[in-house]
């Protein structure tokens, strides 16, 4: 059911109602909002004007003249999508509906602002020649970065990079952790779940916090950092943030290799599907100790669903058996009743879906399209 607007309803919000819940006719816009005929087809007149909307002549009829349908126009504009991890990462061009225009394998190799965005530019640029879209179709700019970004200054790494991307292609940019970036792609892979808890293992650890429906960054947007969280083991494991003892220290990406004889961590996880009993073994234990942090964030979180992402976490991996078997073992029974604990639903695409998100609940919001009107 299409939800009641209850202010007087404005451009905005008739693009939500299209959009969102599938409003396809005026009469029906009118009699949601309560507007009058005129003011409805001023409105849509203006959503169709500036390519956000689109009138098919294919409505039901009732007898006489069918009605004119209202669609969302995904094909109005362009998304430009940049998800960077430590190891890999990918860049895309997005219709309005977050469907892929085109794609491509992207930065790292040392992954930094000063010599990230260079290349960045460069492929972007690329990439808009090969979706067939041009520079003046774009609308927006997603880019999700390795570690904690000031998400209030808009930095990564203390460098404000909003700015400058802005400037290139005159639209607004949005930039947040890639990790994050990922729980907003596996939220919207799981409709319905109002409470996810995302962590990705990887050559780090981290997690994306989606509670009530929305991300949680924290105040400066440092929420999510459980690889810095210290569990038990004998001896001192440095971490590079300047601890000891550090889960990620201890069973991140980076120390699992300095462990075993595999040179990268696809190697890794092939050497465990293999059953190569030194490798299973070692994720298996990995994954105790990650689901001593894991177990402690259900506990304060309560998620409906844990998923588990990066090279490691796999359907068959053992490192999400030894997850499973710490965290039943150690949240509460309340907390773990019907939680679910289950690998990534998408795989490497869920830090571009979750750009795409990222970017697109904002510009196509009711108050940003209304401003955009505004000033135009």
């Amino acid at each position: 059911m299409p939800r009641p607007v209850t202010r007087p309803a404005t451009g905005g919000d008739m693009l939500r109602l299209i959009r969102e819940d599938g409003v396809a006719t005026r009469a029906e816009l009118g009699r949601i909002t309560g507007l009058s005929r005129p003011a409805v087809a001023s409105r849509v007149a203006a959503l169709i004007r500036r390519g956000l909307v689109v009138e098919r002549a294919d409505g039901p009829s009732t007898g006489g003249r069918p009605p004119a349908r209202l669609e969302f126009n995904a094909a109005g504009g362009a998304v430009l999508l940049a998800n960077l991890g430590q190891s890999r990462g990918q860049l895309a061009v997005c219709d309005l509906a977050g469907t892929t225009l085109a794609r491509a394998d992207g930065p790292p190799a040392e992954v930094s602002p000063g010599r990230t965005l260079p290349r960045l530019f460069e492929q972007w640029e690329a990439l808009l020649a090969e979706s067939g879209a041009d520079a003046s179709s774009i609308r927006g700019v997603g880019l999700g970065v390795p570690d904690a970004v000031e998400h209030v200054a808009g930095s990564w790494d203390a460098v404000e990079i909003g700015t400058p991307i802005s400037e290139r292609f005159g639209v607004p940019a949005y930039l947040d952790n890639e990790v994050n970036a990922a729980a907003l792609g596996e939220h919207q892979a799981h409709p319905g779940v109002g409470d996810l808890l995302f962590v990705k293992v990887s050559t780090g650890i981290g997690a994306g916090i989606i509670a009530g429906g929305r991300i949680q960054r924290g105040a400066l947007g440092a929420a999510g950092e459980i690889g810095h969280i210290p569990v038990p083991v004998p001896g001192e494991a440095p971490c590079r943030c300047g601890n000891v003892n550090c889960v990620e220290a201890v069973a991140g990406g980076t120390a699992l290799l300095a462990r075993s004889t595999a040179e990268d961590l696809p190697a890794l996880a092939a050497l465990a599907r293999s059953g190569d009993p030194a490798t299973v073994a070692l994720l298996r234990d990995a994954g105790r100790r990650i689901g001593e942090v894991v177990a402690t964030a259900v506990n304060l979180l309560n998620p409906a669903v844990v998923v588990l992402g990066g090279d490691l976490a796999g359907a068959d991996e053992p490192l999400i058996a030894g997850v499973r078997e710490i965290v039943y073992q150690r949240a509460t029974a309340l907390a773990t009743r019907d939680l679910r604990i289950e690998p990534s639903r998408l795989g490497e695409s869920a830090g571009l879906t979750g750009c795409a998100a990222m970017v697109l609940d904002r510009i196509l919001s009711p108050d940003a399209v209304d401003a955009a009107a505004a000033g135009a």
